[in-house]
């Protein structure tokens, strides 16, 4: 009576995915809101000495990184989220694929969907861009290192709640699971 067969326990890792997708990037929606309604762009407020919420839109990739054109940017997410979902697909459909990599696989794409949302539609809401042009929205800010003048030398980057889900996600891949990533190649 307390077996899972492979239908049921296929059909709870798909709710998994699901559940995960929804949650992050309604969590990361909501955060991006809160501040964007609660802050001035540029605004920046201390929380601890060591943690700040800042109002920051980003243009670009990681760190503000621009190589393409906005279009071509938000395109490229797409086409990746795509093709993460055709993966996770296949995954789904292998009964010996670990429940973690699955998880974690998801959580790349819940948090490719949050900056998405934002560089679909963000610009057009806001009013300052076209559909597809919109900037991401960032705000947490880590000042963990300064030097003796007070500048900081680590860690410098504001993200969202979106880039930590990749991150992790990244993380727990190569600390966990590449054993997966080579049975896959």
């Amino acid at each position: 009576m307390g077996e899972t067969g492979p239908i049921e326990r296929s059909k709870k890792r798909v709710w998994l995915v699901i559940a995960i997708v929804l949650l992050a990037v309604a969590i990361d929606q909501i955060i991006k809101w809160s501040i964007a309604s609660h802050f001035y762009l540029g605004e920046s407020r201390e929380v601890t000495s060591w943690f700040w919420l800042c109002y920051v839109e980003n243009n670009g990739m990681a760190f503000g990184i621009e190589w393409f054109s906005k279009l071509a940017l938000t395109l490229f997410r797409l086409v990746a989220v795509g093709l993460l979902g055709w993966y996770i697909h296949t995954l789904l459909r292998k009964p010996e694929t670990p429940t973690g990599y699955i998880a974690t696989i998801a959580f790349i794409i819940a948090g490719a969907l949050g900056n998405i949302v934002d560089c679909v539609f963000y610009g057009k809401i806001f009013g300052y861009a076209g559909w597809f042009y919109g900037r991401v929205i960032d705000m947490f800010y880590f000042p963990l290192i300064h030097n003796s003048a007070g500048e900081v030398l680590f860690f410098r980057p504001v993200f969202n709640f979106a880039d930590s889900c990749i991150t992790c996600a990244v993380a727990a891949i190569l600390l966990f699971y590449m054993k997966e990533i080579n049975k896959q190649v």
